[in-house]
């Protein structure tokens, strides 16, 4: 396994982007499935902070006259939903083993692209956000301009960084103020060198009115560990430094990594949210499916 991380992201295989996500997404399902949106629909979700944009129709008078304070009324009604995507730019996505297209970050924009492009086909909107960089979010939009918007934003996407639990506070409360009701949050990560709070904090934005899916983008070597004889192993975004034999250490790396992934599904699902893995030799067209059937069908 390599241990040196380039200043540019390797897209090999998976590069250009903008043709990628369009042939993963053409043929997807993309007609209309069982959502919570914001507006006139037939039963009360709650109330939320105002955001810029939204119908004035549905602002709470009360609240503002009593408080100061710009509440809206959310309603429940069956409509396609808004995607928000939230990538993980931490170091560690860079990594593209011997057998993969390209690095874990590329293949996690491809996916995000394409499912963007069938939200946005579906005439919802669609946003963009990163786990461990602040740098250069996409606020919500809609339409053709907002796929083009989409695309530039993921291609100028860098594995630079990590988050501590301070910047996941800041972030998972800055989203949660800007989530409306009805808006999916789909999450692509490895889960990998994060804060042991992660999950538990991702988990919060899920709501009766909001789903939160959490994609675990990993590498096929990840997985096989697949080397021979002695190997040095070396966190991406940690001094972490091990030595070890590869096939003497393989179970137990596996068992590890299979009980790392139990703990994640256990924790997006217990808050109501979704969990399912993609490995980075898989086609990002089956991935693209699987996301949508299992934001349409049921628990992951």
């Amino acid at each position: 396994m390599t241990d040196k991380v380039g200043s540019s992201l390797d897209w090999g295989a998976l590069a250009p982007l903008r043709l990628r996500a369009r042939g993963a997404a053409e043929g997807i399902w993309a007609g209309p499935h069982r959502s919570l949106r914001r507006g006139a629909g037939v039963e009360f979700a709650g109330y939320r902070a105002y955001l810029p944009g939204d119908d004035l129709r549905f602002l709470d008078r009360h609240a503002l006259m009593r408080h100061g304070t710009r509440m809206v009324r959310e309603f429940e009604t069956d409509t396609d939903r808004s995607v928000r995507f939230l990538v993980d730019s931490s170091a560690s996505m860079a990594f593209a083993g011997s057998r993969a297209p390209g690095a874990k970050l590329a293949f996690a924009a491809v996916v995000a692209a394409a499912i963007g492009w069938v939200t946005l086909r579906g005439g919802d909107r669609v946003a963009l956000d990163w786990l461990a960089d602040e740098v250069d979010p996409l606020p919500w939009a809609s339409g053709a301009a907002a796929f083009e918007r989409l695309v530039a934003a993921l291609e100028r996407g860098e594995p630079r960084g990590s988050i501590d639990d301070a910047g996941l506070a800041r972030l998972t409360a800055r989203l949660s103020r800007s989530t409306p009701s009805g808006a999916i949050t789909l999450v692509l990560s490895d889960f990998l060198d994060l804060p042991e709070s992660t999950v538990e904090a991702l988990a919060t934005l899920s709501s009766r009115t909001r789903l939160v899916v959490g994609l675990e983008v990993l590498d096929p070597d990840e997985l096989d560990l697949p080397y021979q004889g002695p190997v040095r192993l070396r966190a991406m975004e940690t001094d972490l430094v091990v030595d070890t034999d590869a096939p003497r250490a393989r179970a137990e790396y596996q068992a590890a990594l299979a009980e790392h992934s139990a703990r994640l599904r256990a924790g997006f699902v217990r808050r109501g949210g979704r969990f399912l893995r993609a490995v980075t030799t898989e086609e990002p067209a089956h991935v693209v499916r699987r996301v949508l059937e299992l934001v349409s069908g049921g628990a992951g």
